[in-house]
């Protein structure tokens, strides 16, 4: 890669940590594009370079994390037990940190919480659809409902885990939240 490259990255990573530090000390409607622009070194002319305002700026952080989970699972593959997969998610939360608990424990993190929220969703309904005997059907509403239930708690761990600074190992989290899952999925949902 070029010079004009890594500064590039360099100054986009510099922006992305900024407003998560910002986020952790503050709410996010009172950050300016100052406040990010001063916190990463760079001029505003550099921020609206790469994108069009602050709240582009967190969707795109947030869609990259999305990206990562969502290319985790699909490595994992469908060979994967729920306490495998749990462990690659608590394991990726625990190497970013900053960026979850400033999403889910800080004030302003209403809008990732809904998107993460849809991220585990559609994990669970793509198991579904993955098995065999569930290829072209549709959820049923009962079925749709224990998803729902099963993200909302998930994200509600996630939560937990983070406001509580990480009380627990990810291989606990893994274990505990894979069993529950495990109950609550394999009769209506085997990975396998």
């Amino acid at each position: 890669m070029s010079k004009m490259d890594r500064r590039i990255r360099k100054s986009q990573e510099a922006m992305k940590t900024a407003v998560i530090e910002l986020m952790i000390e503050k709410n996010f409607d009172q950050i300016t594009i100052q406040d990010i622009s001063d916190r990463a070194d760079v001029s505003r002319r550099t921020i609206y370079l790469h994108y069009t305002d602050k709240f582009d700026l967190l969707d795109k952080l947030i869609e990259e994390h999305i990206d990562e989970l969502r290319e985790l699972c699909d490595s994992a593959g469908n060979d994967a037990d729920y306490m495998e997969a749990v462990l690659l998610w608590f394991k990726y939360f625990e190497s970013h940190y900053l960026f979850f608990s400033a999403m889910l424990a800080s004030k302003g993190g209403s809008f990732f919480r809904n998107r993460f929220l849809e991220f585990f969703l559609q994990e669970l309904k793509k198991k579904e659809n993955d098995m065999p005997e569930g290829n072209n059907q549709g959820l049923t509403d009962g079925e749709d409902i224990d998803i729902q239930f099963l993200g909302a708690a998930i994200v509600g761990v996630m939560e937990w885990w983070f406001k509580n600074g990480k009380p627990h190992a990810p291989s606990f989290m893994a274990q505990r939240l894979g069993s529950l899952l495990e109950r609550n999925l394999e009769a209506d949902f085997p990975l396998a």
